[in-house]
């Protein structure tokens, strides 16, 4: 709770940062779909020792949150927020010499704070296209642990172990924009995300009922991955009425 509430503290932060930085300050949405990516290193896909083998697929995860845009000049932004992310995966340990096999799902959830900065191309008056680099606090809440049984002597247990609760991404992004004054920004686009270090340790251990006998494999997830980007910015609505004249003191 304690991270959390670090978290959010910093997210304000950053809103009132956004805020006291000379221009117009945005506030918007976003969801992506997130896929696997080899780009820069293959992921963990299999382990093996002698009979006991565990297969690992990456299914498509999801990421929401919120987002806080300011533009600095007119083709310059500064863009935070938090963002909800979760990885999907397939695990299926097996003996290859039995017919001893079980799969499962595991889901790696974690919160991200985005710090990018934006350059925009205008394409047309109402069109843009932005390209983004910069980092990402990563938080990581709690282990993940699943014990299997198979319904007969043979047991499975699967860890993944965070190596710290806040590490760093690097994340890169391209996307096209259109813009209204009454009715917001559309974006599409697509991101990379690189951790600077493995997500999570791996250990995935069998097991006899009665024996002592155990086996154990490990690998690490580097979690990168790719997404589409589907993002909403709220229009800034002027009160009405007559507004002050910021040239008069």
């Amino acid at each position: 709770m304690q991270r959390l509430i670090t978290i959010a503290f910093i997210f304000l932060n950053l809103v009132s940062y956004s805020q006291s930085v000379r221009g117009t300050t945005y506030f918007g949405l976003q969801v992506k779909p997130i896929f696997q990516t080899n780009a820069g290193g293959s992921e963990l896909s299999n382990l093996k020792l002698d009979n006991f083998n565990v297969a690992i697929k990456q299914k498509v995860g999801f990421s929401f949150g919120g987002s806080v845009r300011t533009n600095i000049t007119k083709l310059i932004a500064f863009e935070s927020g938090i963002n909800f992310v979760q990885r999907n995966y397939e695990i299926t340990n097996s003996l290859t010499d039995t017919n001893v096999s079980i799969s499962h799902q595991w889901s790696y959830i974690n919160y991200e704070i985005p710090l990018n900065a934006l350059i925009y191309i205008q394409l047309s008056p109402k069109t843009y296209m932005n390209t983004s680099l910069g980092t990402a606090i990563r938080f990581t809440p709690t282990d993940i642990q699943k014990k299997l049984q198979t319904g007969g002597i043979h047991s499975f247990e699967n860890y993944g172990l965070y190596q710290s609760k806040i590490a760093f991404n690097v994340n890169a992004n391209v996307g096209f924009e259109y813009r209204t004054d009454k009715k917001g920004f559309y974006y599409i686009g697509g991101s990379i995300s690189v951790p600077l270090r493995p997500i999570l340790n791996f250990y995935s251990i069998h097991s006899i009922q009665s024996t002592t006998a155990k086996k154990l494999v490990k690998g690490q997830f580097t979690g990168r991955y790719i997404s589409l980007d589907l993002r909403y910015f709220f229009p800034n609505i002027k009160k009405k009425g007559d507004q002050p004249n910021k040239e008069l003191h």
